[in-house]
């Protein structure tokens, strides 16, 4: 059996970080990459992540170039958040037959906010014989997934709490624009107020995520979100807060059923937040029979845990029925350790 061919769309921390990861990987190859960037147009993709073996895959900004570049088994989207921003990427590659595994938040669970562009999708990738898959470390693993599998252990469910306190430096400058790090209190108010600051995205999706798989109807979906000022200069690798400005968000949300607060989010997110006194981990709170009370300290790691999650479910979307998947259709994720064509069926 041939390796499996990868191609990624996307090189900044989150692509190349999937790329770096892949070139450890037995049975599995990276064979083509685009990214818009003019740093990387050009260059191998040794050269950019600083590793010897992939000299001959040159990164590309045309991706059309990309795709078409043989057989290609799964592409790894690394460019958007929105479900809308991400529509047409993969309409693209969907359409070359070719399945997709992106890190778009809202793709983690897209009938939450955009039902009709998630049908759409479905649609295409069944007519084409072809997965989609959105996945990451959150939405997609801590705080909807997770909680879903504690949950297969209890008799009765009551209510869910989530709280993730995580650092955002290890994400690229995507992420960096959305949680606001680096403008001062006075910007990030007028941006909220014209709805223009993003904050986390994916709390609908992980409450709606959850709420489908015990079988709960959420019947309204609300969610808060307050700057985190920062009173020292910090630095990531992709944002700089200088003090007085934000350094993140601290987002929270609730999923309603019967009436009732039935799903809770707690999730603040900032780069270096050690700086300041804040440990960052993650913690469940699962009330009814047995109550669950899981904590990790530190946090799962956002970019590694993104970066792993998308490799590690490769072998699961090639595997799956055509069509747009979740993390929930799907079987659980495990590290891909052993050569990645004996989990091919």
């Amino acid at each position: 059996m041939e390796n499996v061919k990868i191609a990624i769309w996307g090189f900044g921390a989150m692509g190349a970080g999937m790329g770096k990861m892949l070139m450890n990987k037995d049975g599995v190859d990276v064979v083509s990459v685009c990214d818009l960037h003019p740093d990387r147009v050009g260059k191998s993709i040794s050269e950019v992540l600083g590793i010897k073996g992939l000299e001959n895959v040159i990164i590309s900004g045309d991706i059309e170039e990309v795709l078409n570049k043989g057989k290609i088994d799964l592409c790894l989207l690394a460019t958007d958040s929105f479900t809308k921003g991400a529509f047409s990427k993969m309409k693209l590659i969907l359409e070359k037959k070719i399945n997709v595994i992106t890190t778009a938040e809202e793709m983690a669970y897209p009938k939450a906010q955009e039902p009709k562009l998630a049908n759409e999708i479905n649609k295409i990738a069944k007519e084409n014989g072809v997965t989609v898959l959105g996945t990451g470390i959150n939405p997609g693993m801590i705080m909807d997934l997770l909680v879903v599998c504690l949950t297969g252990c209890m008799e009765t469910v009551e209510t869910i709490e989530a709280k993730r306190v995580n650092s955002l430096s290890p994400f690229g400058v995507t992420v960096m624009e959305e949680q606001g790090v680096g403008i001062t209190e006075e910007e990030y108010n007028k941006r909220q107020a014209a709805g223009e600051m993003a904050g986390h995205v994916g709390f609908s999706e992980s409450i709606n995520m959850i709420a489908d798989a015990v079988g709960w109807n959420v019947e309204k979906f609300e969610q808060q979100m307050k700057p985190i000022l920062t009173t020292v200069d910090r630095k990531s690798p992709y944002g700089f807060a200088k003090a007085g400005n934000l350094a993140g968000i601290n987002m929270t949300g609730q999923g309603y059923v019967d009436g009732e607060v039935k799903i809770n989010m707690i999730h603040p997110q900032q780069i270096e937040p050690e700086l300041e006194g804040t440990y960052t981990g993650d913690y469940i709170t699962i009330k009814g029979n047995p109550e669950i009370n899981m904590a990790i300290n530190p946090e799962v790691d956002g970019g590694i845990g993104t970066i792993a999650m998308c490799v590690n479910m490769i072998p699961h979307v090639i595997n799956a029925n055509p069509g747009l998947k979740t993390m929930i259709d799907l079987p659980v994720p495990r590290a891909i350790l052993g050569d990645m064509r004996n989990f091919i069926d």
